[in-house]
């Protein structure tokens, strides 16, 4: 999904999520992706992910919580 489509790039910096996890002993399904440019993540596209979590894994109606953090 992220080689797919990749967070646009800001200020001419390319921003690349290294990997993702699922954060343990959270109510609400939470994922940490760590990236090299946190700072630079949009609430646009941290809603695109969501949205297509939600599809590939049927979480409709789920909150989900995403968080950036530097690698």
């Amino acid at each position: 999904l992220i080689e797919a489509y990749p967070p646009p790039t800001t200020k001419g910096k390319y921003i690349k999520i290294k990997y993702v996890t699922q954060l343990p002993n959270t109510k609400v399904p939470s994922f940490v992706f760590f990236a090299n440019l946190p700072q630079y993540v949009k609430e646009p596209y941290k809603r695109f992910l969501e949205n297509k979590m939600r599809d590939k894994w049927d979480l409709k109606g789920t909150p989900i919580n995403i968080y950036i953090r530097q690698k």
